[in-house]
């Protein structure tokens, strides 16, 4: 049965890197909070359809309610220090369901739309822009129009905006968020790592 749904797909910036840092059982637990965190944040009838690695797909019928989710997702986990930044793309489409799986376009252009979007943002398609009941709820910047292979005319995607009022830097090795703790570099000011194993594989390589 085919259905009109909204989807989220998001997942971890830097993964990979984190893991080669710091090994499977810090990978593993980082996972463990970021499904706590994405638990959290689901709005209305907005829910956790799959997660593979550290990607996830979030579903909902309603464009609003994923919109919601996204917000807050993407708030509480970009203001975590020792965490990765997130990215992903929203779209929304016709889906077919069967056997508990999805099927269409829609969420192969979804998962290209969350390509696109650089660590610490979101982009949606303006179909799922103009499904929103209220485009002025959340803050969004229009990224102007993109081309996606076997998509026969270009997307406008629009980026959403949050502000915050907290500073983090990135560490060069784990690619973690490092907040007003993290370790300096001795020479570079613009430099923090979250150990100093980290800092020494800087140094190092």
């Amino acid at each position: 049965m085919e259905q009109q749904l909204s989807i989220l797909i998001a997942d971890l910036s830097g993964y990979t890197a984190l893991t080669e840092a710091h090994g499977s059982e810090t990978a593993a637990d980082l996972i463990d909070q970021y499904l706590s965190h994405v638990d959290e944040a689901l709005v209305g009838d907005c829910y956790l359809h799959e997660r593979v690695g550290d990607e996830v797909m979030i579903i909902s019928a309603s464009a609003d309610n994923l919109a919601a989710t996204a917000v807050l997702l993407l708030k509480n986990i970009c203001e975590k220090a020792n965490f990765l930044q997130l990215h992903g793309g929203l779209h929304t489409g016709t889906l077919l369901k069967r056997n508990n799986s999805f099927f269409g376009s829609s969420l192969n252009l979804a998962s290209r739309i969350a390509s696109k979007a650089s660590p610490g943002t979101f982009l949606c398609s303006d179909i799922f822009f103009n499904a929103l009941s209220d485009t002025h709820k959340t803050a969004f910047a229009s990224k102007g129009k993109h081309g996606f292979k076997n998509v026969k005319d270009e997307i406008e995607l629009y980026e959403f905006l949050l502000q915050s009022e907290k500073k983090f830097f990135v560490d060069p090795v784990c690619r973690m968020l490092i907040g007003d703790k993290g370790i300096p570099h001795p020479t570079d000011v613009e430099l923090f790592f979250c150990s100093t194993d980290c800092l020494n594989a800087y140094l190092t390589k």
